[in-house]
């Protein structure tokens, strides 16, 4: 059973709650003073005994501890395939929200995750990984090279398998769901069809005939789940792995805003009508402000994002769709060991448990 450290419960905390002026100022007041101690690096392999290597992703830390993987959420904000800023609170909400959904897929499907030992962290079984990502997408839309809309405006209307017809404008539902996998290159996501991932050796046919299946059916629980709280699961990318034993694991995250793209449904149909750009709950005005000031993808250094921006970046994107998905109340940590000593003393109670 996975076990999740939650904030107190309250009242569910409707979005009219979550963006009314004093709560929304008393949070972002809380935002700004944690700040200077975001957790941006992590080193528990000089800190915890037992841990063998540390893999460093654009957002997670990874460590080796045997049977088992200890994946270190840290603060770190990437984008275009590069670590662009700090956000404050953001690995903590990203691990809760993440485990979250574990918690209520297992119907669905099996996943990896053992215990979450602390705010930041989640041990999980060690798996072969699937070099697939299973990008799931309800709409057309995005900003990036490799976004849905970016190639339909070119004049694709083929991808990744999927025939898009002709006529259609940004942000429209699609008219069926569509799988639109990835394979990871040295720095990018690469799209591939279904018949290329078995062709390459990345998936056996009866693997990715499974994993699709559960990809498609988590979305669709997603999109309701979100949909009862007022958003909209626009799209998300789900990761796989094998066990030992040969079954197929859902690992990585689940529906998070890392993971996924969430607009407000309320709003939706009346600005789509008007030609304007959706609500959104998800890292897409950060994309835009990077788009707009220099090029993401070729410049080697990039601006510094501005600090409201940060800020309204952990409110919107993190704590808000947190509070409204868990039906929880995010209380800012009170405590004055550093984010550091914690994490390394709750993953070494962890792991001494996990071997007795």
């Amino acid at each position: 059973m996975i076990q999740l450290e939650m904030a107190s419960c309250q009242a569910r905390p409707s979005l009219e709650i979550l963006t009314r002026g004093g709560y929304h100022d008393e949070v972002l007041n809380a935002i700004r003073k944690a700040l200077p101690n975001c957790l941006s690096e992590t080193h528990l392999h000089e800190t915890v005994p037992g841990l063998k290597s540390k893999t460093r992703g654009k957002v997670r830390d990874i460590y080796d501890a045997g049977d088992y993987l200890v994946l270190v959420t840290t603060d770190r904000q990437s984008a275009f395939d590069r670590v662009l800023a700090s956000i404050p609170f953001k690995g903590e909400v990203l691990n809760q929200t993440s485990l979250w959904w574990f918690g209520r897929t297992q119907h669905i499907t099996p996943n990896a995750v053992v215990s979450a030992p602390d705010k930041n962290v989640t041990i999980a079984k060690k798996c072969s990984v699937f070099p697939v990502e299973f990008v799931v997408r309800g709409y057309i839309t995005g900003s990036t090279d490799t976004s849905l809309w970016t190639v339909y405006k070119k004049g694709d209307r083929e991808y990744c398998g999927n025939v898009l017809p002709n006529g259609m404008v940004k942000n429209q539902k699609l008219p069926a769901t569509i799988l639109t996998p990835t394979t990871k290159a040295s720095s990018h996501d690469i799209p591939v069809t279904p018949s290329e991932i078995v062709e390459l050796g990345l998936m056996t046919q009866a693997e990715y005939d499974e994993a699709s299946r559960k990809a498609f059916s988590l979305f669709e629980y997603g999109q309701r789940v979100a949909m009862e709280h007022g958003l909209i699961l626009v799209d998300t990318k789900y990761e796989f792995g094998k066990a030992p034993d040969g079954t197929i694991l859902l690992i990585d995250e689940v529906h998070t805003p890392d993971s996924s793209r969430y607009w407000i449904a309320q709003s939706y149909e009346e600005r789509f009508q008007n030609g304007l750009e959706p609500q959104n709950v998800d890292k897409e005005f950060l994309r835009l402000w990077f788009k707009e000031h220099c090029n993401p993808y070729e410049d080697e250094v990039l601006p510094d994002a501005p600090e409201e921006l940060v800020c309204e970046l952990a409110w919107r994107r993190y704590l808000m769709l947190y509070e409204t998905i868990t039906n929880s109340i995010f209380e800012p940590p009170q405590e004055e060991e550093p984010i550091h000593d914690r994490i390394s003393r709750n993953v070494s109670l962890a792991l001494s448990s996990l071997q007795q």
